[in-house]
């Protein structure tokens, strides 16, 4: 994203409690390679009213059959679930596992943590083929989580977190490391999805084993069009600026999901809330 950053998505959801420090215990166990019913991987229904819920979970709105909530929250009942993960970032409420627990598995330089400029999270270190398989033992075992909820996909965030590295982790880190997670998904019977970084697709069809993306604001950024070239009409689109939401809707609103949320992806209910799809 050329050092731009996206700011609806983990507004909400990266200052909350996830629970996952609870959790890892149980997740933690250690599981070699992936399980093996890949076969069973069905990317999301293309076209097909979508609702981002990282800010919390609520009712799907009419017309929406694929929702996209956190990892720690219960799949939707009814229609298509996505599970986020942060996949190649701390986050803020877990940081204290991650340094009592894989201290050599956070980015550093100078012996200081590399951090997000914008979110209280430090970057996972994915400079080495042994820490990526280490980092995505972790991860996948998150993903293996999600299957067990009943999650169908998995949408692995900050995939772009070479932009924000201070030069210590490379494209090819990047590419290498999304491989491991896109095989683990899969192994787990579950989709795989991009988030952002337009530039790791380069024309390629399905890039790196994903097989379907939610891009934010990519209307703004003039970046629609390598996500569609890309997926096909498995792109959800998800626009934070009226305006922007609007061009969407006349330009690829017939073709693909594109929703207007609110930055906070408040749920709904609460003021603030903000849902519209076309």
């Amino acid at each position: 994203m050329d050092g731009r950053r996206r700011i609806g998505t983990r507004l909400a959801h990266g200052l909350r409690f996830t629970g996952a420090v609870a959790g890892i215990s149980v997740l933690g166990v250690v599981l070699s390679g992936a399980r093996a019913h890949s076969a069973s991987v069905q990317a999301p229904p293309a076209n097909v009213g979508f609702d981002l819920q990282l800010g919390g979970a609520y009712a799907p709105p009419s017309g929406v059959g694929v929702v996209e909530r956190d990892r720690t929250a219960p799949a939707p009942t009814t229609g298509y679930g996505v599970c986020y993960v942060n996949g190649f970032q701390t986050q803020d409420s877990e940081i204290g596992w991650w340094r009592r627990s894989h201290p050599a598995l956070l980015l550093r330089v100078r012996g200081r943590e590399v951090r997000d400029p914008d979110w209280p999270e430090t970057l996972l270190d994915i400079t080495t083929p042994a820490k990526r398989r280490a980092v995505a033992r972790i991860v996948g075992r998150w993903t293996d989580g999600c299957a067990r909820r009943g999650y169908r996909a998995v949408e692995l965030d900050n995939l772009d977190s070479w932009t924000r590295s201070k030069g210590r982790i490379t494209v090819a880190d990047t590419k290498a490391f999304a491989r491991l997670l896109t095989g683990r998904a899969h192994g787990a019977g579950l989709a795989a999805g991009q988030k952002n970084a337009a530039e790791l697709i380069r024309g390629a069809r399905r890039p790196l084993g994903f097989d379907f993306a939610v891009v934010e604001q990519c209307q703004e950024y003039d970046e629609c069009g390598r996500y569609t070239r890309a997926y096909g009409d498995r792109v959800m689109e998800v626009e934070y600026d009226p305006a922007a939401y609007r061009a969407a809707c006349a330009a690829r609103g017939a073709r693909i999901s594109v929703v207007l949320r609110d930055l906070d992806l408040v749920p709904a209910g609460r003021p603030g809330h903000v849902f519209e799809g076309c």
